[in-house]
């Protein structure tokens, strides 16, 4: 086998500039890409972050805590995936052998902690359905900053196994067509782990749908106001539109990625294949400048606490502006979070926009 960077790798058999394929023209294209999409990314989620931990009545909320969560593995990703993409591709750059592996464990880190963060928003909204009378005593903060710390504990162990032997390296095994250094075992179980993350997000959000489907059916059959009932039904188009949004975002922006991932473990890749696929692992720094406008920036909390904050600094600066709190407010599409469930009087859990008819207080017509 052909010896290339032998004394950076400290691997004699794994060829790196077999891995930088990318013509001159696309070698800036993708430097572009990182720069903008990281760029916004960034920016999106250090406003998502300081608006939960300025605020002292969000940063209390467990399902803030699961968002803020999410910004901060969007923001390391934004950062460390197109620092070490561009790094790698335009400027040929590896390091060391450890110095490498550290990187890509970092980004293997951010991506993972990021859709694991997504899965607990679900299953925070799946429960919010699911036991709405029960959610505030399930879903303490305690139990979510727990949640958290399992969260990125687990997702940093599995992210530096290769650092801490795991690589085709160091076991003198098949090493990946996609990523230098990286054992295909190990990238198998990696594949299996991240399907079962977003199999398990997909069947959340279902349900959360179904859920609601079955309270407009079950007002329906016990003759609900026609006013409320038409409210219903725009909060179910609603939902329906937010599930369909997260799970396109979602099956958009990582089957591509794990398609070529799967298909490289069975059939050997050429050139033009592997180009491809540095362009689809950008559409993951995509789904991480997305993230934050479906999950924060389109919860009226969020928004509520944005305008306060910009109309605070317009005071500050002695800009002239409205008093009156933006409409918008009052017509939230779908809020993001369900801490405040209540029942009123006619049967309808409210949670922060999402309206729901709660089966435990259906009235039963022959009762």
């Amino acid at each position: 086998m052909n010896q290339t960077q032998g004394n950076t790798t400290k691997c004699d058999y794994v060829n790196v500039d077999s891995y930088m394929v990318l013509t001159n023209s696309q070698e800036i294209a993708v430097a572009v890409l990182c720069i903008t999409l990281g760029g916004v990314c960034i920016l999106e989620n250090l406003l998502v972050l300081y608006l939960i931990f300025a605020s002292s009545h969000l940063r209390k909320k467990p399902s803030y805590l699961f968002i803020s969560s999410v910004a901060l593995a969007d923001l390391l990703a934004s950062v460390i995936f197109a620092y070490t993409f561009v790094d790698f591709h335009v400027f040929k750059e590896t390091g060391s052998y450890s110095l490498f592996l550290f990187k890509l464990g970092a980004v293997t880190t951010s991506f993972t902690a990021s859709l694991g963060s997504l899965l607990l928003t679900a299953f925070d909204r799946y429960i919010c359905i699911h036991r709405p009378s029960a959610y505030k005593r399930i879903v303490t903060q305690q139990r979510a900053l727990l949640a958290l710390v399992v969260l990125w504990v687990i997702t940093l162990i599995v992210a530096y196994l290769p650092l801490m032997g795991w690589n085709c390296c160091t076991l003198n095994s098949l090493c990946s067509q996609l990523f230098p250094l990286i054992d295909n075992n190990y990238l198998s179980i990696w594949i299996c782990l991240v399907l079962t993350l977003l199999l398990a997000i997909t069947y959340a959000y279902i349900y959360v749908f179904w859920k609601a489907r079955k309270h407009q059916q079950d007002m329906n059959s016990h003759q609900v106001q026609p006013g409320k009932r038409q409210a219903k039904i725009r909060m179910d188009v609603m939902l329906a539109k937010t599930m369909v949004l997260v799970l396109t975002v979602l099956v958009t922006c990582w089957s591509p990625v794990l398609f070529f991932m799967i298909y490289g473990l069975f059939t050997v890749l050429n050139d033009d294949v592997k180009r491809v696929f540095a362009f689809c692992s950008t559409l993951c720094l995509l789904n991480s400048m997305i993230n934050p406008i479906i999950y924060a920036l389109r919860s009226r909390n969020m928004r509520h606490e944005l305008i306060n904050r910009l109309f605070c600094c317009r005071k500050i600066l002695g800009i002239a502006g409205g008093s009156q709190e933006d409409e918008s407010f009052q017509t939230s599409v779908v809020d993001t979070v369900c801490d405040n469930t209540m029942q009123d009087t006619n049967g309808y859990a409210s949670s922060d926009g999402i309206i729901l008819y709660s089966a435990s207080n259906t009235h039963n017509p022959h009762t």
